[in-house]
């Protein structure tokens, strides 16, 4: 009979695994030494104790120094979790969109099915459309084993558990510091820190959210993308490198930098499944537009004319466009635009004829 194997994560059961799985398991992160795994229908014990398994998954994965992040959803790897897409279901019926876990941190995109809760009719058609249209209410949770999470401040909306709030702003240093980044990327001055065992429940929203981890690496993302994260992950400021993607680029002097490894959390514009993640290999990306959100931070950002010549930017139709340059990723959201001419253009008229044909009857 072959033997397989379990391990818990949180107040989770997961397998069976066969012994090449459990390895697996070890070289992508979700298992660490604390870890507790059982044999068939044998006891739990700390994964340490089995004999040979961080060796064995050593051998597996030689170039790590250590265990690496569990592989999560990517625009541009795989098409993601979403609103249209397969999704678990959580114990008290809400739907799980998107999930990521890395030891002691687990963060999950939750949905409500179906808005429900009209009280007067003019809230009962809007939430009537929603549902036609596939609107989803959607609740960002964190679930913390004697672990840390990094949240916008003001984006808590309950939590329970043995879980403390820290938010320190490092003398008048850190303070001054703090109110600076609010000033020039738009996220919160102080991003409060939740440390210990419980879960954490984020503000319900219609927006959309992208999880992502970072293994050593950088982003550079659009203001105010930054929603919460591992508190391993460094939340700064980064500045344009030249005047024409400061005075030209549409995303003024300065943007968010994330900086580490972690698993991060971005709330986006449009949902995830219409980002586009360009890979670059030392080539060069034009975007006529300003829907670019977020790229790695070795990928050189300018703003440059269509064409060599004057002529032939101004007689292309095209005239500035933001080029990026290098090797790495930009992640674009290409139909941006479309819902904010929808937004400003379609439905305020849509509002304006309503509007109207009521008052003439």
């Amino acid at each position: 009979m072959a033997v397989v194997w379990y391990y818990r994560f949180m107040d989770d059961e997961v397998g069976p695994l066969s012994p090449a799985e459990l390895v697996q398991a070890v070289t992508q992160g979700l298992i660490l030494p604390e870890t507790t795994v059982r044999q068939d229908s044998g006891s739990w014990m700390p994964a340490a104790k089995v004999t040979g398994l961080f060796e064995r998954a050593t051998k597996a994965n030689p170039t790590s120094t250590s265990p690496p992040l569990p592989p999560v959803h990517k625009p541009g790897d795989h098409q993601a979790q979403g609103e249209n897409g397969s999704s678990q279901e959580t114990d008290d019926g809400l739907q799980v969109l998107d999930s990521a876990s890395h030891g002691a941190f687990k963060v999950e995109v939750l949905a409500y099915r179906t808005l429900a809760g009209s009280r007067d009719p003019f809230t009962a058609q809007t939430v009537f459309f929603a549902n036609q249209a596939g609107l989803k209410l959607k609740q960002v949770r964190i679930t913390l084993q004697n672990g840390e999470a990094q949240v916008e401040a003001g984006a808590l909306h309950f939590m329970h558990g043995r879980i403390e709030i820290e938010n320190k702003a490092g003398g008048m240093g850190g303070l001054g510091k703090a109110v600076l980044n609010k000033m020039l990327t738009q996220e919160s001055a102080f991003k409060p820190r939740y440390r210990g065992t419980g879960e954490i429940y984020l503000e319900p929203s219609l927006g959309h959210f992208l999880i992502y981890h970072l293994n050593h690496e950088e982003i550079i993302a659009d203001k105010g993308l930054f929603y919460c994260s591992e508190a391993s992950l460094e939340v700064g400021v980064a500045m344009q490198k030249n005047l024409s993607s400061a005075f030209l680029g549409g995303e003024g002097f300065f943007q968010t930098k994330i900086k580490g490894s972690g698993i991060c959390v971005f709330e986006l514009p449009v949902p995830t499944s219409e980002v586009r993640c360009i890979q670059l290999n030392n080539e060069t990306l034009k975007v006529d537009g300003n829907f670019a959100l977020m790229r790695t931070g070795n990928i050189e950002f300018t703003v440059e004319k269509s064409t060599k010549s004057l002529f032939g930017t101004l007689t292309s139709g095209e005239a500035l466009l933001q080029t990026f340059r290098g090797t790495g990723k930009v992640w674009l959201a290409p139909t941006q635009g479309v819902y904010q001419r929808m937004q400003y253009g379609g439905i305020s008229s849509l509002s304006t004829a309503q509007k109207t044909s009521h008052t003439s009857t």
